[in-house]
């Protein structure tokens, strides 16, 4: 779009923007984006841009995978800053920055398309509105649940204990070395995404995820 940087295209009937990603092959943990300082004040900014990625087959002329990350997974914590230009480029100094894909939730990557099949809209419409209660959360409180979320995730099954979480509390502690109760606030994100639809309550200490579909 025109005069909106880190922004492709603008959807009038919802007033959602989404910035646009394309190449041949999948996206690995990576994806090279435009300037780091553009690209942090824009996703800072209120109407900051939901994210498209899509594959396609040149050949034959067809879209392989297309999928969306939610604005509220699309935030700075997953931009990393590159390197300077070196002084004897054309743009000497010039700061650019990368898409950290690997960084977002398996929640966060909703596919329109998958290996050439279009996913059903009901399902593609149930995974979007899944996580929209992000948007409500402040940005602190967002990003803890969304490291809580991407710690579910990693436990790699649909029902697990608190012990389970746990195993993470030195990895959120390097995140968050203010905070000195980290398996408290865990408890704390778990009611969260328990009320919010996102875990089920199975018993004490027990919680069963969600099935997106």
């Amino acid at each position: 779009m025109a005069g909106r940087p880190v922004a492709d295209f603008y959807c009038t009937k919802c007033g959602e923007e989404y910035e646009f990603k394309s190449q041949k092959s999948e996206f690995g943990a990576r994806v090279l984006d435009g300037a780091f300082k553009t690209m942090c004040e824009r996703l800072a900014a209120s109407n900051n841009p939901n994210l498209f990625l899509l594959n396609y087959d040149l050949a034959k002329l067809s879209v392989t995978n297309l999928l969306v990350v939610p604005k509220h997974f699309f935030v700075r914590e997953i931009i990393e800053r590159r390197k300077p230009l070196a002084d004897t480029a054309r743009r000497a100094g010039w700061i650019g920055c990368n898409i950290m894909i690997n960084q977002i939730p398996a929640s966060g990557n909703i596919f329109i398309v998958r290996g050439g099949q279009i996913q059903p809209k009901e399902s593609v419409l149930v995974r979007w509105k899944k996580t929209l209660f992000l948007r409500e959360e402040p940005v602190e409180a967002r990003g803890w649940l969304i490291e809580v979320m991407k710690c579910v995730e990693s436990i790699g099954k649909d029902e697990f204990n608190l012990d389970d979480v746990y195993e993470f509390e030195d990895q959120l502690s390097r995140l968050y070395p203010d905070n000195r109760h980290v398996k408290q606030k865990i408890r704390q994100q778990l009611q969260v995404l328990r009320d919010r639809g996102y875990l089920d309550f199975v018993s004490r200490g027990y919680y069963r995820l969600r099935p997106s579909d």
